[in-house]
């Protein structure tokens, strides 16, 4: 069974349709890339999915652990969204500039936190328990990204190079099934943007993740996708392994273009 399963997503605004019968669906430890070119609807789609946009038309379904039936996700808040397990980066970078590092990651782990505010105000010793747990799975993370060092540091202080890695370690401090980056490599140079590629195939094995990728860097793209949907004017035009859709004519032109006769 997959992990997400969407159904004919439509998305409109006025008179504009900028997603138009999206369907696609990410099983169990797969890496599956959306491409196409600039304004294609890739960014809406994912918004659709993680509940900043309620579809026009269409709906997504999440794996429930341990159930037959799929639950339906459509239009639910972001934040029920993540509760859930489906965690997102962004286009552009969305830190919180005032915080720290350690902050940051803190902030993304309240999601999975049963104490709340009333264990905090009242001294339970399960909130003390739960804020060191916390804590400790923050700095793990850091870890994991390369930034256990800069923990203290302002996030905005950070090169935009680990400003990425530090988004990725706060949407995987929700604990997530399913992660959703967007254009993660975007400013990367190419040192960077080789450990980004490593970094992410990883991912899925040592935290048994599936991840929903957009991107423009297509050696990214082809290296690491089991599979590929590529958007075109919010049309799926093609779809399939990297080599399938490198040899599709509608990929080519969409990318391309082709002279007139």
């Amino acid at each position: 069974m997959s992990i997400l399963r969407c159904e004919n997503l439509v998305m409109r605004f006025g008179g504009v349709t900028a997603v138009d019968d999206f369907s696609p669906h990410v099983d169990p430890g797969e890496i599956v890339a959306v491409i196409g070119p600039n304004g294609a609807g890739k960014t809406t789609a994912f918004n659709m999915i993680t509940g900043v946009y309620k579809p026009a038309s269409g709906r997504v379904f999440l794996e429930q652990d341990g159930q037959v039936t799929m639950r339906d996700i459509t239009g639910m808040r972001p934040d029920r969204v993540a509760a859930l397990g489906i965690a997102r980066t962004f286009q552009n970078i969305r830190l919180f500039k005032s915080q720290t590092v350690l902050e940051n990651v803190l902030i993304a782990c309240h999601v999975r936190v049963r104490s709340g505010l009333f264990g905090a105000e009242i001294s339970w010793p399960r909130y003390y328990l739960e804020e060191r747990a916390m804590r400790e799975r923050a700095m793990a993370l850091l870890e994991r990204v390369g930034l256990q060092d800069a923990a203290g540091e302002m996030a905005t202080s950070l090169p935009y190079g680990k400003q990425r890695r530090l988004e990725i370690a706060r949407a995987l401090a929700t604990q997530p099934k399913l992660l959703l980056l967007d254009e993660p490599a975007a400013g990367m140079n190419p040192k960077e943007t080789e450990d980004l590629t490593r970094f992410v195939y990883d991912l899925r094995g040592q935290m048994n993740l599936a991840v929903l990728m957009i991107e423009h860097h297509m050696q990214i793209v082809m290296d690491i996708s089991d599979r590929i949907y590529v958007l075109d004017y919010g049309r799926t035009i093609a779809q399939g392994t990297a080599a399938a859709v490198q040899a599709n004519p509608a990929v080519i032109e969409a990318y391309l273009g082709v002279e007139e006769a």
